[in-house]
């Protein structure tokens, strides 16, 4: 029943940073906007709030790893033909094969070590197999389809970030989930086709020299639809004389005409190439391509440099700025696929914050009357630990910006009840040990001396159930953990610390002859 000082002081300043730190909690929107203007360190922040409280989109997509491979896997045929014709290496037109592509050497014999070398040394990753007939298989192994995905989802991620923040949306949360697929979360965003747009789209875009003289599909061009009429093909050059990876900054604009625009700016290396494109192709079109459609293809007029130019195609004022939000967020590796989509409104949102403040307030009332109806005065002293217990949650959740959502409330709920489950057990064994004949004193230091290990496995029990349930679950399930979580430790505080040093200052202050318990 002994505190020192110092251990007074340090469970009073805990307490006291509680309650400030839930206040702006329990303030007004108005009084909120005010506290929010107050340094970090000072008590502004308030609980954040998740989908199914205030409102927003889910979107779940998974990445489209196939193009992307096929894509590399071009790039490495293109590698291994430069190299192999370098050496003098005879070979067979390359094919594709799965993750890979195939080839025959026309003289294994000779050249079977100088190609293995050519092979090993395209990319990290690579399986080589050359037969004994010059059948060879380049194909990427487990371990390099596995970087190539973690290097995708990665490069993912921040792309859409960068493009979620261009439109201003508020603490929007971009994760990734399984090992293909990315989940979106935008709270207070009601209608997120817009949204998915911008995310979904992958935004590759290059600059091409149109083949005026080509009538069919000619070796080295391919016929492209045009963005506004699909129906209308041109051909274009396959190879890109500029890609978007050389884009410094790009804003939506209007041109002489008044038509909207997206005005865009170059590195460099690309002004330089666009410099050479433009002077070497003067009144000859060439076609800008966005996501292999052809925004637009005008004709050369004068060499282009200095870096800059401008994009039109007959935009609204709202797609030059979706598109230059696009270009500056860079292009995405791989396409997405929506397989998910949740919306919830703001009304079911504030009815359920209703429900869960309801059932809150009734099981916080239970629980208090119940523990003065057993326990009496000590019942007053577990309750005002309880109360202390709950704007420990609220601080530490407003602290750490934890969301708050439907299940956290749930675990809120469920903490409200063990938080005073501890004080029932040392209060019972102080009723146990007073039956024994012990004196006040005694029974209340024995009562919480042998509760204690009871208490600890207990909340240590069912912390590891929260640590689970946080590690593998997702979503909701994180914001059940979460909150159970910090109750079992803020509950351990209050219970085991807090209520023991309110005991022992009323029986040093009191020292009574009669236990109301």
């Amino acid at each position: 029943m002994h505190f020192s000082a110092t251990k007074k002081v340090f469970i009073l300043i805990v307490c006291l940073w509680g309650l400030l730190y839930a206040m702006p909690n329990m303030v007004s929107p108005d009084m909120r906007d005010k506290l929010s203007s107050l340094p970090d360190w000072m008590p502004n922040k308030t609980i954040s709030l998740g989908l199914d409280l205030q409102g927003g989109s889910h979107i779940l997509m998974q990445v489209d790893m196939e193009p992307l491979i096929r894509e590399r896997v071009d790039g490495m045929m293109d590698a291994a033909r430069r190299e192999l014709r370098t050496k003098n290496i005879g070979f067979e037109a390359p094919r594709h094969i799965e993750n890979g592509f195939q080839l025959r050497l026309t003289n294994i014999e000779q050249d079977r070590k100088a190609a293995y070398g050519v092979f090993r040394n395209l990319e990290e990753g690579l399986e080589v197999d050359i037969q004994d007939n010059g059948e060879v298989s380049v194909v990427y192994g487990l371990m390099g389809i596995t970087q190539i995905q973690d290097q995708t989802i990665s490069q993912s991620i921040e792309i859409i970030r960068r493009r979620v923040d261009e439109t201003g949306t508020k603490e929007p949360v971009i994760q990734r989930q399984g090992t293909d697929r990315i989940l979106v979360q935008l709270p207070g965003v009601e209608n997120p086709d817009e949204i998915k747009r911008l995310i979904g789209k992958t935004a590759k875009l290059s600059f091409h020299l149109v083949d005026i003289s080509a009538t069919g599909r000619s070796r080295g061009t391919r016929r492209l639809p045009m963005q506004d009429n699909p129906n209308e093909r041109i051909p274009v050059e396959i190879r890109s004389k500029v890609t978007g990876e050389m884009l410094t900054n790009a804003q939506p604009a209007f041109d002489q005409n008044g038509r909207p625009v997206v005005s865009f700016s170059l590195n460099s290396i690309g002004a330089k190439r666009f410099c050479t494109l433009s002077r070497e192709n003067v009144d000859r079109p060439f076609a800008i391509v966005l996501d292999k459609e052809v925004i637009s293809a005008p004709r050369i007029n004068e060499p282009i440099c200095g870096g800059r130019g401008q994009i039109s195609g007959g935009f609204t004022v709202e797609e030059a700025n979706s598109l230059a939000i696009l270009l500056r967020a860079g292009a995405l590796p791989a396409p997405l696929n929506v397989i998910e989509e949740r919306t919830v409104g703001p009304s079911l949102g504030a009815d359920s914050v209703a429900a869960g403040k309801m059932a809150s307030l009734v099981g916080i009332v239970l629980v208090f009357v119940y523990m003065v109806m057993s326990y009496g005065l000590f019942g007053i002293f577990a309750n005002i630990a309880l109360f202390v217990n709950m704007a420990l949650i609220f601080a530490l959740l407003s602290t750490l910006q934890a969301t708050l959502t439907l299940p956290g409330i749930a675990g809120i709920v469920l903490t409200i009840g063990m938080a005073v489950d501890a004080n029932v057990l040392i209060f019972e064994r102080i009723r146990e040990e007073v039956a024994l004949g012990r004196s006040i004193r005694a029974a209340i230091e024995s009562g919480y001396n042998n509760a204690f290990s009871t208490i600890v496995d207990a909340n240590i029990t069912t912390l590891i159930a929260a640590l689970l349930l946080f590690s593998f679950g997702s979503g909701p399930i994180k914001g059940f953990a979460v909150t159970l979580g910090i109750g079992i430790v803020t509950s351990m505080f209050s219970a085991v610390m807090l209520s023991r040093l309110i005991v022992a200052t009323w029986i040093h202050k009191r020292k009574p002859t009669v236990l109301p318990i």
